[in-house]
């Protein structure tokens, strides 16, 4: 995985029309719940107890969290073959099939390279088989170079605000949006003045429309 862009053509986009750019985890799918499902079958528990991934993994009876060295295995195992097994945010397909009538979208996921085959598969699966492009590290790069060849208007969807702060960042006329799929995580996840927030697929869909309306 690289931030240097793909080019659009080569994804099967135009760039003739507003480009969305739409996150997965948490975003499209419940990536918390399907992970701590992946956890239970490993004997381990996963609570949700703060906006974080490895520090909501236990032993069962136990108080403190696994060391966060022993979940990254895990996380690079979910990954590799079980990453196609979350399940979609409610609303979300709906929601890209109304958008995409007048809009190009682009999925842009940070996952590891070897969940790219099953995450193809997934977003098929649900109804959403748009282009793909994955990332490691901030999103401002890649998103810069993605918008840098359409004409627009555009808009993205994170549910970090680490991201949606890169997107901003390095490009500032792009409508930036929050959502947090998982109704457990919400009262978590951290938010900012600077990216609305939409944790309901409808009113994130009417949201999209109205921000890369032309």
């Amino acid at each position: 995985m690289t931030n240097l862009a793909p080019r659009l053509s080569d994804l099967g986009l135009a760039g003739d029309r507003p480009l969305l750019l739409i996150d997965v985890d948490e975003v499209l799918g419940l990536f918390m719940k399907g992970f701590g499902d992946f956890v239970a079958a490993h004997g381990l528990e996963f609570r949700m107890e703060r906006f974080a991934l490895f520090q909501n993994i236990y032993r069962p009876g136990e108080t403190t969290h696994l060391p966060l060295e022993q979940g990254q295995p895990l996380f690079d195992d979910f990954f590799a073959t079980a990453c196609h097994q979350i399940e979609p945010a409610q609303g979300a397909p709906e929601a890209l099939a109304r958008l995409s009538r007048h809009a190009e979208i682009l999925i842009l996921s940070n996952a590891p390279k070897p969940a790219e085959g099953l995450r193809r598969q997934w977003l098929a699966a649900h109804g959403m088989d748009y282009p793909l492009v994955l990332n490691s590290g901030p999103k401002g790069p890649i998103a810069q170079g993605l918008i840098a060849q359409a004409k627009g208007p555009f808009a993205f969807v994170d549910d970090l605000i680490s991201n949606l702060d890169s997107v901003s960042d390095h490009a500032p006329h792009v409508a930036t949006f929050q959502h947090v799929a998982d109704t457990r995580l919400r009262s978590f996840a951290p938010a900012s003045d600077r990216h609305p927030r939409h944790d309901d697929w409808q009113s994130l869909g009417d949201a999209l429309e109205a921000a890369v309306r032309v």
